[in-house]
């Protein structure tokens, strides 16, 4: 079983120092909680042909925005402060990197609302809707997942994450190549279809970025990076 988060990151002498990692972890969280809110809500608006959920979502990306902000001058104050070292540092740059992964999450779910919004002006397109679904599921299970791994710092969780990713990939490439035909058959359709397109385009980004949070969960876990390596040094690392 992995170790606890506070078991490993809660043993300094100063206890202001516990509390400001302890705090920068919980705001990392809640910018996961509101982030995961705002794609549920994004494919919602989209499914139900919602434009004022969809207004919302996109209203609500100034509040992601502004939580980066905030967690990126936090996490920067500690290192100015305490100027951690070994493994705290690695969990503050690490935060540093995974909130930006966070906003571009938010950014992906804003695209989704927009096209929603295109999509209840124009119509619904007659094709794509049940992939929607299904990468939808499955990235939001990654990205839940993700957030989950870094709170138990769970590596083992971390790297299922990153083989689940090219999964996705597999899935987005053949609805795109299921949309582009029928396309081909009825140009009548190209608007809305390519609205449909962008929104799995946005989804399998998702994917991407939860599958980003995943390596660096390793990465403070074993001190090890694993950003552009085989998913076999990927498992040695977490085996290791």
């Amino acid at each position: 079983m992995p170790r606890k988060q506070d078991d490993v990151y809660g043993d300094h002498i100063s206890h202001r120092f516990n509390d400001e990692l302890t705090e920068l972890k919980s705001r990392f969280l809640e910018m996961g909680g509101m982030v995961e809110t705002q794609i549920e809500r994004a494919i919602q608006s989209l499914v139900d042909g919602d434009s004022q959920v969809a207004d919302e979502v996109r209203a609500n990306d100034r509040t992601v925005d502004r939580m980066e902000m905030d967690l990126d001058e936090e996490a920067i104050l500690i290192i100015a402060r305490r100027q951690p070292a070994a493994r705290d540092l690695r969990l503050v740059i690490s935060v540093i990197k995974m909130v930006a992964d966070l906003e571009r999450v938010g950014d992906e779910a804003k695209k989704i609302a927009k096209m929603a919004i295109k999509l209840i002006e124009e119509g619904q397109a007659p094709r794509g809707y049940v992939e929607i679904r299904h990468i939808a599921s499955h990235v939001q299970g990654m990205l839940h997942d993700a957030l989950d791994a870094f709170a138990r710092l769970d590596s083992e969780q971390a790297l299922r994450i990153m083989k689940a990713d090219k999964q996705v990939d597999e899935e987005y490439q053949a609805a795109a190549r299921a949309l582009l035909t029928f396309m081909m058959e009825d140009t009548r359709n190209i608007s809305r279809c390519m609205s449909v397109m962008w929104v799995l385009r946005a989804l399998e980004r998702v994917g991407d970025h939860a599958c980003n949070i995943a390596e660096n969960v390793i990465f403070m876990v074993k001190g090890e990076d694993v950003r552009h390596t085989s998913m076999e040094e990927a498992e040695r690392v977490v085996g290791g």
